[in-house]
């Protein structure tokens, strides 16, 4: 293409605007393989280096997200398995949170019925105890009386204290055995 253009402009036609001389041709194509060349064996590798560069450092960060990815994945399982594991733990707190409950429950009312009938035996031999005592001082008050009253009735004194105490004790032993009969 060259030579059929150095043969166009040497024919002595007259020369176009847009195809340059020969000589100009020449030259023009000799620096251009100089520029050519200069890049083709220095620009072009530094060039290159640097895009492998960056596709070695861009390659890089993918494989490093990735990695992060895979790690973040990781850390979110365990994560999951610790907070299900925990879920379980409180569930299992709970569920011995109230069956202790139920157990101090169950021991407070046992605990509280032996109280309630402990008072109430309590009281029973309170009452029995006041009842007898009572009895005891009726016993001796309607003795007294009964002596006194006898003592009028017969005119005579009946102060033998032995005597009096049988007499009584017979009276009354009478008393109750009639009271339980008619029961």
């Amino acid at each position: 293409m060259i030579a059929n253009l150095v043969q166009l402009a040497s024919e002595g036609e007259p020369q176009s605007p847009l195809i340059p001389a020969g000589p100009e041709l020449l030259v023009g194509a000799v620096a251009f393989a100089i520029v050519f060349f200069f890049f083709w064996k220095k620009l072009l590798p530094n060039i290159n280096k640097v895009l492998e560069e960056r596709r070695a450092a861009i390659e890089g960060g993918i494989e490093e997200a990735d990695a992060m990815k895979v790690e973040a994945q990781s850390v979110l399982e365990q994560y999951k398995a610790q907070l299900a594991e925990a879920r379980h733990e409180a569930a299992r707190l709970r569920q011995e949170a109230q069956e202790q409950g139920a157990v101090l429950i169950a021991e407070m009312r046992a605990e509280g019925q032996r109280q309630r009938e402990e008072i109430v035996a309590t009281g029973h031999a309170q009452i029995e105890a006041d009842r007898n005592a009572a009895a005891q001082n009726l016993r001796q008050d309607v003795g007294k009386l009964a002596t006194e009253l006898a003592g009028k009735l017969v005119g005579e004194s009946l102060e033998d204290h032995a005597r009096q105490s049988r007499v009584i004790d017979r009276f009354l032993d009478e008393l109750e055995q009639k009271a339980e009969a008619a029961r």
